[in-house]
Formats: structure tokens, C-alpha cells, sequence
């Protein structure tokens, strides 16, 4: 069978940038998924995505469907005809979904059958609806409309290139004639350009100044922007983001590096790296000590005969940016940054739980709470804590809402307070995201749990819960982010308590009848995805939850433990063991002995286990309280061989009701040993 590559290319006027990389993948993805259930083979699709272009290439496609064979079954014959012979409701929809008269329908077998050959289809005929239905599936929010026609698409079409092998095929595409004629850069090649195959659509509109493939428009950007910053002895900030909004923004890159007056650089670096970054989509440089350069790299979409024009008008451009921020930093100077409490006394953090001042105070004293018990300054906690939302009614973070924590940082210093206080403003909101940066303080990472903490039991206070799909003020995040900072900084906080303390300081505000239960349980509900995440089975994570450890710390410790002692080649039966002990404990009835009595025994296995059990408390009490966890279940793990003897030799439902109570109060000495680090009978 003959194949041929295949181009399409939309020409549009300029696409959404942010969403031009998208809308390329789920082109080719919609094209490859229409050949595939049409038939058509082919050896390799890829796509191009330009400003103003989208494009796919499909490498040696079928010239045609292959022939195939239609084999449908219907009704038993018997079910299919009455008894005089004439044809049921049954054979009649049959041969009507077939297609055919009732007479083209075989009887001969056991069901009336219908087998049918199919010839191929070319593909030039299958091309335009395979391309119509993979534009119809582009991810695109809200279509619109241009002019008198009633198509719709993402922006207004402008021309249409459908070429299999060196002919055109003929079809209209959103309003469009298809033909081989696309068009050069709007400035440098403003022409027709006609496209000579498929396979030189990408050199054809190279030499009329258009990179059609949007990765190798990111590659070339990406590399001279590092060339350029390192020229200027500094390094380029290059947000992934960032770089694929600029590679959709042009279709011939060049980049340029331009200036702005060093008085900028007293404000706040990251204002003036926000405002360039997201309003003008410019590189910032920093040196070699990570501080902002007064220097920026621009990506123009043409190769001016006079650059200098470009940079000096982009040096124009961004200089109002940069005074607004200056303005707002000098402004919010003149007064303390804890004046700005006042007007967080008028602002509702929610309306049952009061306002952002409120939370700021409640914060101050449960961040003091959690320093005293992570080894930190109570002092100071307590202090960042009453400054953690100042810095939400300056200008600086009313213009740069991206600012809030940052600002706090540099106005706090500006006013003389400590340093981890002021590292605590910004501090507070760590970690931003999954994986994110955790706070460097004692003090930031009390008001970062504080903060969160707050925010948990209030709102679960009032019973407005997250579901599935809503979360309005992100608690899993906050469960997390508390999770992570007291786990990964070693920080042993007994949670239990924190929450506690957390319920009272709401009052009446909040219900807090279960509340401390049910605030702890979601966020260590949290940690299963974690483990998941890492490899642990959940059953040690069950293991564990069993004891219910009041500390993030000490959970992460036990069941580290509890996974290492899963490799041990005694672990398994020992679990088994332990389940079936738990089983046993679980139908005793009546009250436990408090002790253990040696007369009682009546077989070389009891005291064979009385005296490993006594040993083995020994040395693993000192091991569990140190939480040695780890060295505590290894050694345990060497008390298989004599409860595998117990429970081969001994009948711990004796008839004796004492020797009964004796041998269930053995039992419940060696589970009351596992119980030190996790319930080991969930890990059977």
C-alpha cells in the first residue's frame, strides 16, 4: 500500500500564548487519535505551534484504508421466525441494522449472521473530518466569532494548508479553502508563502523569518538568553512558564538585554522581578550573590537594523513598573509596620471566626505555644505572630499581591525587629506548594504551623469541611505543609496539644465538642498519600496509626521503623503471630491479671516466653522511650523462635480459669511490647 506524508497547518490570527503549547499537543493528539480509528497507518506525527500557526506533520501515511470484513451475529433462527416460517420483530431490526433485505441475511447456523465487505476508504477523503474533529476537541474555554460567519474557534482563521504528498486536498475548515499558500512573518516576510511538500513546510517558512516548531524556539531562546546573562557576569531567571509564554509570544526570537536606574534596586528585589516577569515577560539577571542586576533581557519578534530603538523602548516601558513599586515601598515606610494592625481590625478573615486581626493575635499566642515545645523563642514567635498580616494592607501587597510575607520581611527589618522575626513573616506561608521550600527559623516554622493550625480548626470549627472537589481554604494544603515542616525539620510537637490549645483561644466561636479529633485525624489522614507516595505499604502505615502518636515527628519515626523490620526474614511470621495474639486478646472476657505469675505455668515454652519477653522489655523500654525504633524492633524480632514454641506446645484456653488468665496475660506482655512502637498484627 503507497503512503505519503501529510501536512495540515490552521493559520490563525495571533493564538493565546499561555495556552499556544496545549493546543499543539492536543492537535497532534486529535489527529494521531482520528487516523488510529480510521485505520490509517503512519510512521511519525509531531506538531508545530507558532503565534499565529498551528501544524502537524504526519510522516508516510496510508494512501488508503485496508479492505476489512464486518461479521455481525443476531438472534437465535429459532427466535428469529415463528412457526409458519415468517420473520419475527426480531429478524426484521436485524436485517434492518445491517442494512440489507432479510434475504442477504444467512440462516444456515444457529443464529442468523451477516458478514460484510468493506473496501478501504482513501485517506484524502477521511483527512478533513479527522482535522475538523481533532480543531472541534481543542481544550479551548470560550470560542469566538469574526464577521457574518457562525464558526467558532479560539481566534479568527486566516488560511488553511492541507497537503498530502504534493497534492492539495480539497475541503474548507473553518471557513477556510484549503491550499498550499501559507504566510511569513508579519514584519520581515508580510507574503504568501507556498509550501513545496510536507516535509519542507519547516524550511519554507524558515526563509520567510517564522520558527514554526515551538521547542526549538524555546531551545534557541533559552540558550542566547544564558549567552547574554553570562556577558553581563550574571544569570538569567528563566521560569519554565515564563519561557513558554515568551516562545509563543514570537515567531523569529531575538533577545535583548536592556537596563533600568540602579536607584530601583533599594526596593524589594522581588517586586521589581514580579512586576517584569508577569507584565512585560522579561528575563531578569541576578549576580553572582543572587541580587538583582539593574539589567533585563526582552525577546523581540523581529531583527531590528536598529536594536538600540527596541531596547530603549523597552527601557521606557518598564520604568513607570518600577517607579509604581518604588512609590508603594517608600510610602509604607513612613509609618511602623505594626501600625497596619489597625486596619486589619476592619478586615474579615471569615465572618463567624472574626477578622485578620483576630487571627494575627490568636496566631501570636499559639506560635508561642509551638516555640516553647520546638526548642524556639517564645518571645519572638509570639511577636512575628502579631506581625504576620501586616503586611496585607500595605500598597506594596495591594499592587503585588505575590509581595505578602515578602513585604512584611523587608518592612519588619526596616523597622529594627530581629531577625527570624522578620524571616518569619515570610516564613509563615512555607511551604508555597508540593515540594516547596520549608522555613530556615525556629520562629518562622511556630508561625507557619500556628498560622495553619489556626486556620484548620477554625474553619472545621464552624463545620464548613472540604469535599471532594471543593477546598476553598486549601486545609489539605495546610495539613501538608504543617506535616512536612514538623517531620522533615525533625521538630517533635505533640499536635494533640497544639490543637488543643488552638480550640481554646476560638472561645465560642467554634464548636469544639470533637473538634480536636477530628482536626488531628484529617491532617494524619493526610500522611497515608505521603507514604503512598514513598514506596510504604499502607499497612505500616495502619500499624502506626493504630497507637495513634500524638507527634508527626514520632509517627514518620515508627513507621520508617515498622517499614525497615518488614525486610527482617522473622517479620512476617512474627505479624502473623501478632494477629493472632490480637485475635486471642480480642475474645477474652473478663478483666486481664496485672501481672503475670510463673507458678502458674505448666510447660518449658511458657517459661521459655516469660523469660525472652522479660528480657527483651529490658533492653527495649530505654530503646522506645529514646525512640531507637528500629533497634527496638530488631530486637524484638528475635522473640520468634520462642513464641513459635508457645504456640505449638501451650493451649491458652486452658480449662483452669487461672492458668487461662495467666497465659492471656503473657500474651498480652508481648503485644504490649510491639505496642511500644506499632501494632505489628495489621502488617499479617
Amino acid at each position: 500500500m503507497s503512503a505519503q506524508d501529510f501536512l495540515v497547518e490552521l493559520g490563525t490570527e495571533e493564538l493565546p500564548p499561555k495556552a499556544l503549547k496545549s493546543l499543539g499537543d492536543a492537535f497532534l493528539a486529535g489527529i494521531e487519535k482520528g487516523l488510529k480509528t480510521a485505520g490509517l497507518s503512519y510512521t511519525n506525527a509531531r506538531v508545530y505551534a507558532a503565534p499565529r500557526r498551528l501544524a502537524v506533520l504526519v510522516g508516510q501515511l496510508a494512501a488508503q484504508q485496508p479492505d476489512r470484513t464486518v461479521n455481525l451475529d443476531g438472534p437465535p433462527v429459532q427466535a428469529a421466525f415463528d412457526a409458519d416460517g415468517n420473520p419475527t420483530q426480531a429478524a426484521l431490526g436485524f436485517a434492518k441494522k445491517c442494512g440489507v433485505d432479510l434475504a442477504e441475511i444467512d440462516r444456515s447456523g444457529a443464529k442468523l449472521k451477516f458478514s460484510q465487505s468493506i473496501a478501504g476508504q482513501p485517506a484524502s477523503g477521511l483527512l478533513p473530518g479527522i482535522v475538523e474533529a481533532s480543531l472541534n476537541d481543542l481544550p479551548i474555554p470560550k470560542r469566538m466569532r469574526w464577521g457574518a460567519r457562525k464558526t467558532e474557534f479560539v481566534r479568527p482563521s486566516q488560511w488553511l494548508v492541507m497537503l498530502f504528498g504534493d497534492a492539495v486536498i480539497d475541503c474548507e475548515i473553518l471557513a477556510q479553502k484549503s491550499g498550499r499558500v501559507s504566510r511569513g512573518h508579519r514584519f520581515h516576510a508580510n507574503r504568501d508563502v507556498a509550501i513545496g511538500s510536507p516535509a519542507s513546510y519547516a524550511e519554507d517558512l524558515r526563509a520567510a523569518y517564522v520558527i514554526a516548531d515551538f521547542a526549538e524556539r524555546r531551545a534557541q531562546i533559552a540558550a542566547r538568553v544564558e549567552e547574554l546573562a553570562r556577558a553581563e557576569n550574571g544569570s538569567a531567571i528563566v521560569p519554565p512558564a515564563l519561557l513558554d509564554e515568551v516562545s509563543a509570544l514570537v515567531e523569529w526570537p531575538v533577545p535583548l538585554v536592556c537596563s533600568f536606574e540602579e536607584r530601583f534596586l533599594e526596593v524589594p528585589q522581588e517586586a521589581l522581578i514580579t512586576t517584569m516577569q508577569d507584565n512585560q515577560k522579561y528575563f531578569c539577571l541576578l549576580d553572582g550573590n543572587g541580587k538583582l542586576l539593574p539589567r533585563f533581557i526582552t525577546v523581540a519578534n523581529i531583527e531590528s537594523k536598529d536594536p538600540a530603538q527596541i531596547v530603549a523602548g523597552n527601557e521606557k516601558v518598564v520604568r513607570p513598573r518600577l517607579t509604581d513599586a518604588e512609590f508603594f515601598f517608600k510610602q509604607d515606610k513612613k509609618q511602623k509596620l505594626e501600625t497596619f494592625n489597625q486596619r486589619l481590625q476592619n478586615v474579615v478573615f471569615q465572618a463567624q471566626l472574626g477578622t485578620v486581626f483576630d487571627k494575627a493575635e490568636r496566631v501570636s499566642r499559639l506560635a508561642a505555644f509551638i516555640a516553647e515545645r520546638i526548642g524556639g523563642d517564645a518571645e519572638r514567635a509570639a511577636r512575628a505572630g502579631l506581625l504576620c498580616k501586616c503586611d496585607l494592607a500595605t500598597e506594596m501587597v495591594g499592587e503585588f499581591p505575590e509581595m505578602q510575607g515578602i513585604a512584611g520581611y523587608y518592612y519588619a527589618l526596616n523597622d529594627g525587629e530581629p531577625d527570624d522575626v522578620a524571616q518569619a513573616l515570610n516564613e509563615q506561608y512555607m511551604p508555597r506548594g508540593a515540594g516547596a521550600e520549608l522555613p530556615q527559623t525556629l520562629t518562622g516554622a511556630a508561625v507557619a504551623v500556628a498560622d495553619k493550625l489556626d486556620t484548620l480548626v477554625g474553619i472545621f470549627g464552624i463545620g464548613m469541611l472540604p469535599t471532594g472537589s471543593k477546598d476553598p481554604y486549601a486545609l489539605r494544603r495546610a495539613a501538608l505543609g504543617v506535616l512536612r515542616i514538623l517531620i522533615e525539620k525533625d521538630l517533635d510537637l505533640d499536635l494533640s496539644a497544639a490543637i488543643a490549645f488552638a480550640i481554646q483561644l476560638f472561645g465560642d466561636k467554634v464548636k469544639a465538642d470533637g473538634l480536636a479529633a477530628q482536626v488531628q485525624d484529617f491532617i494524619f489522614d493526610r500522611l497515608r498519600a505521603r507514604y503512598e507516595d514513598e514506596g510504604v505499604d499502607v499497612a505500616v502505615y495502619q500499624a502506626v496509626r493504630a497507637l495513634n502518636p500524638g507527634s508527626p515527628l514520632d509517627f514518620d519515626q515508627r513507621v520508617q521503623a515498622v517499614q525497615m523490620f518488614r525486610s527482617l526474614p522473622d517479620a512476617a511470621a512474627l505479624a502473623a503471630a501478632n494477629k493472632r495474639v490480637s485475635n486471642l486478646l480480642g475474645k477474652f472476657e473478663g478483666e486481664l491479671p496485672a501481672s503475670v505469675e510463673a507458678h502458674y505455668f505448666d510447660n518449658p515454652s511458657e517459661f521459655a516466653l516469660y523469660a525472652a519477653i522479660q528480657q527483651a522489655d529490658h533492653a527495649v523500654q530505654p530503646l522506645a522511650a529514646e525512640r531507637r525504633y528500629r533497634e527496638a524492633l530488631e530486637r524484638l524480632a528475635g522473640l520468634r523462635e520462642p513464641v513459635d514454641a508457645f504456640f505449638d506446645a501451650v493451649l491458652v484456653n486452658a480449662e483452669d480459669a487461672s492458668v487461662r488468665a495467666n497465659r492471656y496475660a503473657l500474651l498480652a506482655r508481648l503485644r504490649g511490647l510491639f505496642f511500644g512502637v506499632a501494632d505489628i498484627s495489621l502488617l499479617g
